[in-house]
Formats: C-alpha cells, structure tokens, sequence
C-alpha cells in the first residue's frame, strides 16, 4: 500500500471508468430538506401508511458521505491564515470538494473533534479543541449535516460536546451520534432527500478512556451490535426508507478492515425485519488510511473514508505517512422501490479519490484535480494507492467505480 501501484486503475479499466491514523500531527444545488423526529408521520409507502404513493411519483437521490475532519494545529493556522487575520475561515478549504458535494440531494461528514470556545483557545492532539468556524466551512461546502460520535467527542467533556451541536444548530448542520439531552439522544436524525425519508445513526467504538458526563450516560452512542439493530428498527418504525449507519471503527494505519469491522458489518447488514434489511449502508470512520468499500449480503459497506482534513500524520513508526492525508468521498444513488414497503435500491455506487494538499492548504477532489494538471505526480501516486486500498475487497465486481 505504500508502494505506488497500477493494479487498481487497471481492475477500473475492466469496469469501466466513469463521471480517507493515528490521530497524532507534527449547478445550483437544492439541499436535503430536514425532517422531524421519531413522533413525525410516515409518508406514502413508509411503513405505518395506509396508501401507496402514485405509480412514477417517488424520486430517488443521491448520497455523499466523506471522512474524517480532524484539524490539527497546522489545519487551524491554516484557517486563521485564510480568515485574513479575522479569525478561522475553512470555507476555502473545502473548495475544491464543494462541486460534488452541493451537488448531491444528501451530503453528510464525519466532524471527529469538538469545538473550543469562541476565541480559542483551540488545540490538536491529542485533545482537540477546534475553532466553531469548522462547522461554517462544511456547511458552505454543502453538507446537510454529520456524524458526531467519535473517539474524541468527550476531548472537552460535555461543555465541548454542547459547544459543538450548539454550533451545529447555529449554521444549519443535523448530527448524529452525540447529544445534549436525554431527549435529543432519543430522537431520531432524520432527511428527506428525494421522495425518501433518511435516517442517519452514528457510533464510535471507544472514547479514549474519558467517561460519559456525569448524569449523561446517553451523550455518546457506543458501538454495540444489539443497541445498532434496536436503534436501526426504532428508525425504520419512524417512518424511514433508507437507514445509514456511521461507525466510528477499525484499526489505525491498518488498511485490511479487522476482524471486528468484518463481523460486525456481516451481522449489521444480515439483520433484518419483515424480510427487508433493517440497514441500508455503513459508513466508517477512524482508521485515518483509505479502506475498501464492499457489498455484504447485498449492502454497501464503507470499511473506512480515511481522512477529509488532517495536519501531517506520523503511523505507529514515527515516519511520515502520506496515506494520513488520503481518503475517498463516495457517492450513491439510490432508486426507489418497485413497490411500497420494499427496500430503495443503490442503482449507481461510485467513490472521488481525494487528497488534503498541505502545501495549498485544501482538500482536493484527485480526478478533477489531475483533469485540470494531469502529470503531477503527487496526485497521480495519491490517486492510485487510493483507488487499490478502496477495490482491495473486490468491490469493482459489483459495479463500483471511480467517480471524475
């Protein structure tokens, strides 16, 4: 995996081409619209409705999901340096990204640190503390909203928790996977994105050691299979047709999903109720390194995204790693079903190899990128290290391709 290699680009070829860690550092887009809560009636079709939509009316959409956005002290000064001296711009960090991600109905991310007060001060590793301003930057970039529960939610406790949702609140970007109240944990994150109602989970496997805020046992959603499947039903009685896991996972600079991931995601996706999945796709997190993407018993599963933004990243070694600053945005769209009550299908899986250029400061969308500057080298070896670790398990045999 460190080694350059065409064996990826050439299983693309086959297919046919089409149109991510230690956590240590030296058009005109029509957003998902927000749906409500568990309590929300379910519309046409969805389970509890007593008619069925008119043939040819329901729309399908398409899903984006990124990795993790980890801001390392070099990423804020970064941010600081494109604020001008008015403090902490990221918009021009996600520029490069915010095409493909405006452009799709659903755009979520993977926000693994929490937010500082306003003014700092704001930290790296390894307890974060980030400038709110991140979450202005995702936004902009077109992100409906993201994945909050991570090995480094509690870095703040639950003021730094609070802190973060609040800032969530203030921009517009939904969360899953941590909460404020005991209410709000119990509530369903829920999108309407074409003519289907999108449920989004999200669970970290540890939280470094710190403990739950006292009185708040439910601030952050741990990853257990039967809490996962409970959780994944209670949504799918809530009205929704499309259930999205987000799992915080896997082994850091280990590209091969562990043993947990692989039997985890067999026995979340053979879950089922009624005869229909009770998830529909798992999106990982953690691992800081592109993983593979693969479909188990008919689900996607996306072992791990790798990194979004992160500083300089250094494996278990002390080396530097470039694969810390790698990661892919995949891309799904989804058809709805032949009749009511039948599972929306994943008509179109694609993935974006992307880079954080560090020298520029930005996340860079690798095929858009290389179009544009095609011979630079870095992106070249970016790209195809990418596309092998995320085709590793076979996934170009059922239909995955690269996205340009």
């Amino acid at each position: 995996m460190t080694a350059r290699t065409r064996h990826a680009l050439a299983l693309l070829t086959a297919v046919v081409l089409s149109a991510v860690a230690g956590c240590s550092a030296g058009g005109d887009p029509a957003p998902a619209r927000l749906a409500g809560s568990p309590s929300a009636p379910a519309h046409s079709g969805a389970p509890g409705s007593t008619t069925a939509p008119a043939a040819g009316s329901m729309k399908g959409f398409t899903l984006v999901a990124s990795g993790d956005v980890l801001p390392h002290e070099s990423v804020i000064r970064r941010a600081a340096s494109d604020a001008d001296g008015d403090g902490y711009d990221f918009r021009p960090m996600f520029s490069g990204v915010k095409p493909i991600v405006s452009a799709a109905d659903l755009a979520l991310c993977h926000m693994e640190t929490i937010y500082g007060p306003d003014g700092g001060p704001f930290t790296g590793y390894p307890a974060f503390q980030s400038p709110p301003e991140v979450a202005d930057g995702l936004k902009d970039a077109g992100y409906d909203g993201c994945s909050t529960a991570s090995n480094h939610t509690l870095d703040g406790g639950g003021s730094g928790l609070k802190r973060t949702l609040d800032r969530f609140d203030k921009v517009g970007l939904k969360h899953a996977g941590s909460a404020r109240t005991e209410a709000e944990a119990g509530t369903v994150t829920m999108y309407t994105a074409g003519s289907a109602k999108v449920a989004h989970l999200a669970y970290t496997y540890d939280t470094n050691g710190y403990p739950m805020p006292e009185g708040q046992p439910w601030a952050v959603n741990l990853m257990e299979q039967e809490k996962i499947i409970a959780d994944s039903r209670a949504a799918r009685k809530a009205g929704a047709d499309v259930v999205l896991v987000s799992l915080h996972w896997g082994t850091e600079w280990q590209t091969e999903p562990d043993e947990k991931q692989l039997a985890l995601g067999k026995a979340l996706t053979a879950s089922q109720t009624g005869g229909r999945p009770d998830v529909d796709m798992i999106l990982g997190t953690h691992a800081h390194i592109p993983q593979a993407y693969e479909k188990v018993n008919g689900t996607w599963i996306v072992y791990g995204m790798g990194d979004q933004v992160a500083g300089e990243m250094f494996n278990y070694t002390g080396a530097r790693d470039m694969r810390g600053n790698y990661g892919s945005i995949g891309r799904f769209t989804f058809a709805p079903p032949a009749a009511p009550g039948q599972r929306w299908q994943v008509t179109k899986a694609e993935f974006v190899p992307q880079m954080m250029d560090l020298g520029a400061g930005r996340v860079v969308n690798l095929p858009a990128a290389l179009a544009q500057s095609p011979g630079r080298e870095d992106y070249e070896n970016a790209r195809d290290e990418i596309t092998e670790a995320v085709l590793g398990r076979g996934a170009a045999k059922d239909g995955l391709t690269m996205a340009k």
